[in-house]
């Protein structure tokens, strides 16, 4: 295993740094810009530096909170909610449910987009299924514009101040997490108020009032969010924008929907250039995404004033305020209400039709023709997620499957081999363990990533398990390719051919680890402990085998054939190769079993 240098986790991770650093130079560029302006124009009685820095500052502190709230839920609920992504999706319907309860648990449709497409690549899920689950994912994250909406400022230091309590003064790694869930959700709270407060001086801006009024054409209102999504890369963060220009009235309510609906395809053009290089099942999920929120726009642009007046009709009143008031107080939840009917009705129309847009997408998409390599590079090991356990943990499992799928190769190989001795055939084998070389490397490197994390008691045991079948499906790799094929190129330099009878007991003994082995590569992949408990028992049967080729041999033996002799020693390295293989299968198959089950078997 590769040494881990340092054990700091990053509060945010790397890959959000470099997306985020340019943008942040920008925003603050064009912040100097517009002091510049304000100064040429002798407009400095609003105070624009003040107020750009509580923009700035505000939106700042609102991200950071986003990220530690959802980061916190993710580690306390992320591999309960990926277990139920994976059995409640038998239908489209419970597809749908399933992806909105996730979603609103983790805080993040990527993630679960992401561990949607992992199902896809390992045969748990289909297509069609995932569309109902990526529908389903946009109604869950509307649950963060409800949260933002509810604009409890008052109460926002006094959650910070809690939260930091819970994480410092706690040291059960629970309170922990609810302490950062906590602090996290004060600061979006107290970011918004700090945007809003800086924003007040702007109505005294003849300039920023005439600047508004762009928005309230629709197409313009939707591409103006669309791109402020895109940019900044958070459909939350657009959404409390939007939310602390409603609650100050510059916008109208309609303007409002509109901006809504421009972050819900700012978001996911996002995530359809994070797909541009990765599995083609990535892309697809990406691209459903896409069009299902195009199309819902172009639906709904046309009834934005309907939906305006559903939404004012459903949305609790404020009696107690004067007109203007009264619509800036109650703008927040209309918009967040509006932002969650906007995703249900669109969900209630796409459903029926998720057979047709996974057609429809794998035609527009296309499976890419896969070129074989001399060097096996890993598919699935993607660096922007080794932040996310849960998540980088399940992209190892699918990459161990890739090197299983090698290994099981190799053993069919060796045994064709020695039934049909060949030179080439051998040689073969021995480069498919270097390309399974390379992919061990690279699992391994990327669980030394995983450590550096913080992980959870549970993830630390997946972990381990991870990590014991990486290494025994390498030395399974080795003595195939060290022994096996060095007793293969011996017995075609002197010229060995077993008799038909050891061949039928080693092809039997051959058959019997390959299925021990497929096995425990399933029980990996699968998470599965009854394969895992079929391997263990396995070990009467392979010994009987053993015992009766070694029974065979000694049936023949004769001290006064040299060649024999010779023979026999190149069988018992078969033999015993192939007693270590199945060791080693069962070393993976004891990891994945719970200890009690162990001592049941034992």
């Amino acid at each position: 295993m590769k040494a881990i240098k340092s054990t700091y986790t990053p509060l945010l991770p790397r890959s959000t740094y470099q997306v985020r650093y340019p943008l942040i130079i920008v925003v603050v560029f064009l912040g100097f810009l517009e002091i510049a302006y304000a100064a040429q124009q002798e407009e400095f009685n609003l105070n624009w530096i003040q107020m750009i820095a509580g923009l700035l500052g505000g939106l700042a502190l609102f991200l950071f909170g986003l990220e530690q709230m959802t980061k916190a839920l993710k580690v306390i609920a992320g591999n309960k909610m990926k277990n139920l992504l994976k059995t409640l999706t038998k239908n489209r319907f419970t597809a749908v449910f399933t992806g909105t309860f996730v979603t609103a648990v983790i805080q993040s449709a990527s993630v679960t987009t992401v561990l949607v497409v992992g199902f896809i690549s390992t045969g748990l899920m289909s297509m069609s299924q995932s569309i109902g689950i990526i529908m389903g994912a946009n109604i869950g994250s509307t649950i963060t514009a409800q949260i933002i909406a509810f604009q409890i400022t008052k109460a926002a230091l006094f959650m910070i101040a809690i939260g930091f309590g819970f994480s410092f003064f706690f040291r059960n790694e629970k309170f922990q997490h609810y302490g950062v869930l906590i602090m996290g959700l004060g600061m979006i709270f107290f970011g918004m108020h700090v945007m809003s407060e800086s924003m007040y001086p702007l109505h005294e801006s003849s300039d920023f009032q005439e600047l508004i009024t762009v928005l309230t054409s629709p197409i313009n209102a939707i591409i103006a969010a669309a791109i402020i999504t895109a940019l900044i890369q958070s459909a939350s963060a657009t959404i409390g924008l939007v939310i602390v220009i409603a609650s100050q009235g510059f916008i109208s309510l309609e303007s409002g929907i509109a901006l809504v609906m421009g972050s819900n395809i700012g978001t996911c053009i996002t995530a359809l250039l994070a797909a541009i290089g990765k599995p083609t099942e990535a892309v697809r999920a990406a691209v459903i995404n896409v069009l299902f929120n195009v199309f819902g726009v172009m639906i709904w642009i046309v009834f934005i004033p309907q939906l305006a007046l559903v939404v004012t009709s459903i949305s609790p009143a404020i009696a107690d305020l004067d007109a203007t008031a009264r619509m800036t107080a109650q703008m927040p939840r209309q918009i967040a209400n509006a932002h969650t009917i906007f995703n249900i009705a669109n969900t209630l129309i796409f459903v029926g039709f998720t057979s047709h847009l996974a057609k429809l997408v794998e035609r527009l998409i296309p499976e890419r023709v896969q070129i074989t390599s001399a060097i096996t590079k890993p598919k699935y090991l993607d660096k922007q997620y080794a932040h996310l356990p849960f998540i980088a943990l399940e992209r190892v499992r699918m990459e161990l499957t890739r090197l299983g799928k090698i290994t099981l190769q190799m053993l069919e190989k060796i045994r064709e081999a020695f039934l049909i001795p060949r030179r080439e055939t051998f040689e073969t084998v021995a480069n498919m363990d270097d390309q399974a070389d390379m992919l061990y490397e690279e699992i391994v490197g990327y669980l030394g990533e995983i450590r550096k994390q913080q992980l959870t008691e549970h993830q630390s045991q997946e972990f381990l398990q991870l990590m014991n079948a990486a290494e025994n499906l390498e030395r399974i790799g080795d003595v195939i390719e060290t022994s096996l094929v060095d007793a293969g190129y011996t017995t075609i330099d002197e010229e060995l051919q077993a008799s038909e009878t050891i061949q039928h007991v080693l092809d039997d003994l051959f058959r019997k680890v390959y299925q021990a082995v497929e096995l425990s590569i399933n029980a990996v992949a699968n998470n599965d402990e009854l394969a895992a408990h079929n391997v263990i028992s396995m070990k009467n049967e392979i010994n009987h085998l053993i015992q009766e080729a070694l029974n065979y041999q000694a049936q023949r033996m004769n001290l006064s054939d040299q060649k024999l002799l010779y023979k026999f020693r190149i069988e018992d390295e078969i033999i015993d190769s192939l007693k270590r293989i199945y060791a080693l299968t069962r070393r993976i198959a004891k990891s994945m079993v719970s200890p009690v089950a162990l001592e049941e078997l034992a």
